[in-house]
């Protein structure tokens, strides 16, 4: 058995909705809970939920909301090593990651997504 590397819980927690649900969900945290929109961007709002980011995604092939979590390893390669010994399984396909991050897609019992991503590097 690999030994088992450091996991953190990460910055960021995505909501992925179909399009419909996607504005009433944003119009329930900015008009409702009154949370503090960071970003607005045509598929995404990002709002300050205490000290981590909930990304509000439209989907256009879902059917319902899913909840995506990231969390984060010291070691990516070990954290692949590590979940591949235990059977999680890779989702790279699920959704496309931007040019140059390092990080990778898993779902989690019961299907659950959860992007792995490195610890970013102070400085």
């Amino acid at each position: 058995m690999p030994p088992r590397p450091a996991f953190h819980p990460g910055p960021n927690i995505a909501m992925k909705m179909p399009p419909g649900e996607q504005e009433r969900l944003v119009l329930f945290y900015r008009d409702v809970i009154g949370l503090e929109v960071l970003a607005e961007e045509a598929h995404t709002t990002v709002f300050r939920f205490g000290a981590m980011r909930l990304w509000v995604d439209r989907v256009e092939a879902l059917s319902q909301g899913e909840t995506w979590l990231q969390i984060q390893a010291e070691d990516l390669p070990a954290a692949a090593e590590w979940l591949a010994y235990h059977g999680v399984q890779r989702r790279d396909s699920i959704e496309r990651l931007p040019e140059g991050f390092e990080g990778f897609w898993i779902a989690a019992p019961g299907g659950m997504i959860h992007l792995v991503a490195g610890v970013p590097v102070p400085g």
